[in-house]
């Protein structure tokens, strides 16, 4: 009886975890309201070398960096981007179907020894835009679905990104 006990009890255990580990904890603006991802990077560098390190790595991203990017200004150290993604609804059999598209806004900015990634204005593209911070307060399984689809993108992006971001090894062929 004991071990019934304490096998159900680890299952619930296991199950709350489980649920919170899946809520996407999304940030969002004390100013604006808006879903925000933004941080400063300290890194050491100087704007050129963030700005050719960010070039590169958004060459290999996105399939059309030229469309993607907006603005590529090496002398003000910014980059400004605008691109798209896709979510999707999964029924209860874990079958997926198109949900639509996400369209974001990204600014890449540059000064000594540090470097600022800002990811926001998402919205719901459709005939209108749709904010999809509408989703936050959502109670149903959907809405979370896609909030958690919105953030694992945006952590995905930033970690791509700072690895980009990286200084490069050159290797010394010496023979």
């Amino acid at each position: 009886m004991n071990f019934t006990k304490a096998y159900f009890t680890l299952v619930i255990i296991f199950q709350c975890v489980l649920s919170f580990a899946q809520e996407a904890k999304i940030p969002v603006d004390e100013d604006t309201g808006l879903i925000t991802y933004q941080e400063v990077v300290q890194q050491e560098g100087d704007p050129q070398s963030f700005f050719n390190s960010a070039i590169s790595w958004i060459n290999e991203y996105y399939a059309n960096p030229v469309d993607v990017t907006k603005t590529r200004n090496p002398e003000t150290g910014v980059i400004k981007g605008l691109h798209r993604f896709r979510i999707v609804n999964t029924d209860e059999e874990g079958n997926q179907s198109d949900a639509g598209t996400i369209q974001y806004r990204f600014n890449l900015e540059f000064k000594d020894n540090r470097y600022r990634y800002t990811l926001y204005e998402f919205v719901l593209k459709q005939n209108s835009k749709i904010p999809v911070e509408k989703w936050i307060n959502q109670s149903d399984a959907q809405s979370k679905s896609y909030l958690k689809q919105v953030d694992e993108f945006a952590r995905g992006w930033i970690t791509s990104l700072k690895k980009g971001m990286l200084p490069k090894v050159e290797k010394v062929d010496e023979w």
